[in-house]
């Protein structure tokens, strides 16, 4: 079967294998694949789920992917996800490491490293709650065996990819999941999730068009999703400049960058990053970035 590949490029720096590195350091959970040099995922194009993959073939200064699809009618809804996928801000970035040495010098240090947007909500809600308070190689365990049991497969060439529909998830219900080994919490919350959408009494596109402080307010109502989720989802499926100042590992990481390793409380993190304003989602990837360098 013939593919349909083209190229996207972007302004540097952007360190593509840094930032997408992310899906592999803790495992493959099967719905984002990363090798190393190929990155399979989906992408929603009207009411189809697509598959679709890159390779990198560039630079850190001058950053370039070849992508690759089965249908050339798609190529260029893939190509816009495609480079979108990334949390650039430039010149917020550039004015925030004018003032503040610790952004500067990890921008230094691991320049290009940006955040990788999970442009499907349900799947990034599902991805945030599988890994509240265990660690991330057993989140992407427990997602693994999700999307096996539950995803719809895609096949491109070589690649096989999954991606995860609230019907089937509703459908699967606590005790299908609870099979999977997610505690019983977290499998009430992901099927209420689903069948929430399923019943249309959340509707997640719509999200988009609201302001942070409405889409926190939404998202809090769900079971299961705390202050700390929701802004996670401002930050890494709508790309906004948001702060999950009470997740464990932001605190940590800001603990490390700011405070000679003391654990800072949740309004702390607020205060020390009060001043990081558009540049919010870069600098909060690059101090998580130290934070897992430092863990190796």
């Amino acid at each position: 079967m013939k593919y349909e590949t083209f190229t996207v490029r972007w302004p540097g720096p952007l360190d593509i294998p840094a930032s997408v590195n992310v899906f592999r350091r803790w495992g493959d959970d099967l719905i984002d694949r990363w090798d190393g040099h190929t990155l399979v995922r989906t992408t929603r194009i009207g009411k189809e789920t697509v598959p679709f993959a890159f390779s990198v073939v560039g630079t850190v200064e001058a950053p370039a992917v070849v992508g690759m699809v089965a249908n050339p009618q798609h190529v260029q809804a893939v190509e816009q996800a495609i480079r979108g996928m990334f949390v650039l801000a430039p010149e917020p970035l550039a004015a925030l490491a004018a003032v503040d040495p610790v952004i500067a010098q990890l921008e230094t240090r691991y320049r290009g490293v940006r955040p990788v947007l999970q442009s499907d909500p349900l799947t990034a809600l599902v991805r945030f709650i599988s890994a509240q308070q265990v660690n991330l190689k057993w989140a992407a365990t427990t997602r693994r065996r999700l999307a096996e049991a539950f995803g719809h497969p895609h096949v491109l060439g070589e690649h096989r990819v999954f991606s995860l529909g609230a019907e089937r998830l509703a459908e699967a219900g606590v005790n299908g999941l609870r099979a999977l080994q997610f505690t019983t919490r977290k499998a009430e919350y992901i099927t209420a999730l689903a069948v929430a959408v399923v019943a249309g009494s959340l509707d997640l596109p719509a999200l988009e068009k609201q302001t942070d402080a409405e889409i926190i307010a939404r998202l809090t109502m769900q079971r299961g999703i705390g202050r700390w989720t929701a802004e996670w989802f401002l930050a890494r499926t709508l790309g906004r400049p948001c702060v999950a100042a009470g997740d464990l590992g932001v605190r940590k990481a800001i603990g490390q960058a700011y405070l000679q390793g003391r654990l800072p409380s949740e309004a702390e993190v607020r205060q020390y990053t009060a001043h990081w304003g558009d540049a919010s989602g870069v600098a909060q990837q690059l101090l998580l970035h130290a934070l897992g360098d430092s863990m190796k």
